[in-house]
């Protein structure tokens, strides 16, 4: 069946980027990764950019699995160390960097398959801190100001933690700052 067919070369195709990286990729290399022929690909996604954009919905996919698993009656601290637990496992790393590589193309060029993928993510993580903040707060400037800030220490840290992998140095900063909330 195609659909299923197209199901396992996504998934496929997921893992290998994650692993290898997803810019560079072209697509006889994918199709030798994922055990197809490009003429298949081609049929399946249209084009690399089609394979690409594939890849990138099944990444957001586990991005919100992640998210909708988060306790929704964690305040807004807590919401925020368990996203650095998951964030600084080392078994999420070649995920991390996948989505550091598309977020970076997203900023880069806004058009094609990483169209709105910064973006998106972006507003996917704010709703949900503001869901980890108290109704009368979610809707002032300063719970927006919080989420916000919340999500840029996340962020940096990730990258940080990324670059160097320093998980003690940058779990220890996230902690410091959260300790301020």
């Amino acid at each position: 069946m195609t659909s299923d067919r197209r199901t396992e070369i996504v998934e496929a195709a997921y893992h290998h980027v994650a692993g290898a990286g997803l810019a560079g990729a072209s697509l006889r290399p994918l199709a030798e990764a994922v055990g197809s022929s490009t003429g298949v690909l081609r049929f399946l996604f249209g084009s690399k950019d089609g394979l690409v954009a594939a890849v990138l919905a099944r990444a957001r996919a586990d991005e919100l699995q992640f998210l909708a698993a988060i306790p929704h009656d964690a305040d807004l601290v807590g919401v925020a160390r368990a996203t650095w637990t998951w964030l600084a496992d080392p078994q999420h790393r070649n995920v991390l960097r996948l989505w550091t590589e598309s977020y970076a193309a997203s900023l880069q060029d806004d058009a094609g398959p990483w169209a709105g993928f910064a973006a998106t993510t972006v507003r996917d993580w704010l709703a949900v801190l503001a869901q980890a903040q108290p109704a009368a707060e979610r809707n002032t400037a300063r719970g927006r100001a919080e989420r916000t800030a919340v999500l840029a220490l996340l962020r940096g840290a990730m990258l940080d933690l990324i670059a160097t992998g320093d998980r003690a140095r940058t779990t220890r900063a996230i902690e410091a700052v959260l300790g301020t909330f």
